[in-house]
């Protein structure tokens, strides 16, 4: 980063983590998520994504083809949570999400300060290409913000359970608005990795420009594709509910995880791909 990227990033750091603080001291307080203060939040919140936005537009494409090194994807799909996180809270009451929403954005600035990478794809990439990370960029997203979700869940079912329902916990909304959001996330994310797998593996050479090869990340994804199927059906068939449902959806989100971020973090900077 430049002297004027590096200040605006600093700068979106500040209001990512003023933001997750005023949505953290309201939890602890035990309000709701409708006050004053979280309003602030919001805007702070809203303002740090559109400067996100800009740091992403230069660290990016810093060429004629996109860089899509490791702290650079990390930050573009922080961004892609925040955005889909503030898109949400305008219809359903999950403000207190923020808490881990927003720090996760100043931390994906962070890395890119501190661990810049470069790993262009190549200039004549298919058109193809773009589309797919796109496509494979906004199923991570929504799947990893039904993760953190799934993992508020556990804590709140769990502290529910053993009856120590602390001020924050009663500040989050209830378990099956909690729940049906989650559900929501992973329908529309696991609809976007099926189109992800499916021009990965039969559309290979057009979209990659070489035929197939089963990687790791291929691997991987593909499991993860199969535990959020089971998932779902599993919700239609048998009404999975409560804690086996976080457990299922919190198990797909590891696995693509490792997926995507741990074979890029072996292949960048083990391998030195």
């Amino acid at each position: 980063m430049d002297a004027y990227q590096t200040v605006v990033s600093n700068f979106t750091i500040l209001l990512y983590a003023s933001a997750g603080a005023i949505i953290w001291r309201q939890l602890l307080r035990g309000q709701a998520s409708e006050t004053g203060h979280n309003k602030i939040a919001l805007a702070c919140g809203t303002a740090a994504v559109v400067l996100h936005a800009v740091v992403l537009f230069y660290t990016l494409q810093p060429h004629t083809t996109l860089n899509v090194a490791l702290t650079n994807m990390i930050s573009l799909v922080a961004w892609v949570i925040a955005v889909q996180f503030l898109i949400t809270v305008t219809t359903k009451p999950v403000t207190n999400l923020g808490i881990i929403v927003m720090p996760l954005g100043a931390l994906t600035l962070l890395a890119q300060e501190f661990w810049p990478g470069m790993h262009l794809l190549p200039a004549q990439s298919s058109s193809y290409l773009a589309v797919h990370v796109i496509v494979s960029l906004v199923a991570y997203s929504l799947l990893s913000l039904a993760t953190v979700q799934s993992m508020l869940l556990l804590v709140q079912e769990s502290r529910l359970h053993h009856k120590q329902a602390g001020r924050m916990i009663r500040a989050l909304p209830p378990i099956e608005t909690m729940e049906s959001l989650m559900v929501g996330m992973v329908w529309i994310g696991f609809i976007l990795l099926t189109i992800t797998v499916i021009t990965g593996i039969f559309f290979s050479e057009e979209t990659f420009g070489q035929p197939l090869k089963f990687t790791h990340h291929i691997f991987l994804s593909l499991l993860a594709w199969i535990v959020y199927t089971l998932f779902l059906f599993g919700r239609w068939r048998f009404g999975w509910r409560g804690r086996k449902a976080v457990i299922w959806v919190m198990s797909a989100g590891i696995l693509l995880a490792l997926a995507y971020f741990g074979t890029k973090f072996v292949t960048e900077y083990l391998l030195h791909r």
